[in-house]
């Protein structure tokens, strides 16, 4: 396999970029440690061992301090893992290592998120966080039956006094502006001008 190109990143790391479209990113003692530069032959059982030895571990150890810090959907923490350089093929062999564990879970991951900001978003609002996540519609239809256990109105209500809002002496403005603000926490118009009149 021909090292068609060495892209030196930060932190003495470089891209290696091989004929037939494998990417890598190794450090420099370790390219070094295998004669890899522009233009040189790399053996296919340096390119496998550099695999099994060097890459998949990383990513798996990358894979496990992503999710130590927060829970994350599957496809967050692929495309994670792809920013990081990885190719598809390496990251599917961490994600299957870390479902052995049970480490990865979006229905774990989105109950959490529903009882934490249910106190401040909508339904709707949720449901559309959790899409931005990756996750599936039915794992959120599902996990939302289960987690979901606000009455919208009371929420206004409560988000209303939080914001000192005075219906009796509001203006269309103070009326205007409360509105907007509840629409950008996903409230449906009917909910929002229920409880603002």
């Amino acid at each position: 396999m021909e090292v068609l190109s060495l892209v030196k990143l930060t932190k003495g790391r470089a891209k290696i970029c091989l004929a037939g479209g494998a990417d890598f990113v190794l450090y420099k003692k370790e390219y070094e440690s295998y004669g890899i530069e522009e233009g040189a032959e790399l053996s296919e059982a340096d390119y496998q061992q550099i695999m099994q030895d060097i890459i998949i571990p990383r990513c798996k150890k990358r894979a496990l301090h992503l999710l130590e810090k927060q829970d994350r959907s599957e496809k967050n923490l692929r495309d994670k893992l792809k920013e990081g350089g990885y190719s598809e093929d390496v990251i599917d062999i961490a994600i299957d290592y870390i479902n052995e564990y049970g480490y990865l879970d979006d229905a774990r991951m989105a109950a959490s998120h529903i009882r934490f900001y249910q106190d401040s978003r909508s339904r709707m609002r949720l449901k559309q966080d959790l899409i931005g996540k990756g996750i599936s519609s039915e794992v959120i239809e599902r996990v939302m039956e289960e987690e979901y256990t606000v009455d919208e109105g009371d929420l206004i209500e409560k988000l209303l006094d939080k914001k000192g809002y005075d219906r009796e002496n509001s203006s269309y403005e103070d009326r205007a502006k409360m509105y907007r603000f509840l629409a950008s926490r996903g409230f449906s118009s009917d909910s929002i001008n229920r409880v603002l009149k």
